[in-house]
């Protein structure tokens, strides 16, 4: 199972975030390295919204410690999130492969 973090940014998001960025980062890629992490970043074109991928034993958990950790969370930055399972099934990266 992967799970996917969900967080809605503030509507200043693009002048709030410069210094906390780096320290965001650096924990993004620190997940990446431990094996948890997947892919990260933003989507939509304002307001953003940001969409990190976690995978491991419980990437649910994952999601929510990095979260919970995240100077973006802590400063205001991000204003909500949620952590979801989610079940792949297609792709090479899938958790569940499902083929007809």
């Amino acid at each position: 199972m992967h799970a996917v973090l969900e967080y809605t940014y503030a509507d200043n998001y693009l002048e709030s975030r410069g210094q906390y960025r780096g320290d965001h980062l650096r924990a993004g890629w620190e997940a990446v390295e431990r094996g948890e992490l997947l892919l990260g970043g933003a989507i939509g074109e304002g307001p953003f919204k940001g969409l990190l991928i976690f995978t491991g034993e419980n990437p649910v958990e994952a999601a929510k410690a990095f979260a919970a950790a995240d100077p973006y969370v802590l400063n205001g930055v991000v204003t909500s999130w949620t952590a979801s399972p989610w079940t792949t099934v297609l792709g090479n990266e899938a958790a569940t492969p499902v083929r007809p």
